[in-house]
């Protein structure tokens, strides 16, 4: 498994971690929290699509 594939698995699972948090933290009356869940998620969706761009002649295997 590439470094590539790695990171595609890696920054879709933090990113439904975070946006996930940022759900609960919002249902359980913790708006600070859910809004840094939300900024994490953001930011992770921005880290990924920057590695996929630096990355895009490599392969996935």
């Amino acid at each position: 498994m590439s470094l590539k594939a790695v990171h595609l698995i890696f920054v879709t699972l933090l990113t439904s971690l975070s946006f996930g948090c940022a759900a609960w933290a919002f249902q359980s009356g913790s708006p600070l929290w859910g809004v840094m869940g939300i900024v994490t998620g953001i930011f992770v969706i921005v880290y990924g699509v920057y590695f996929l761009r630096k990355l895009k002649n490599v392969s996935y295997l």
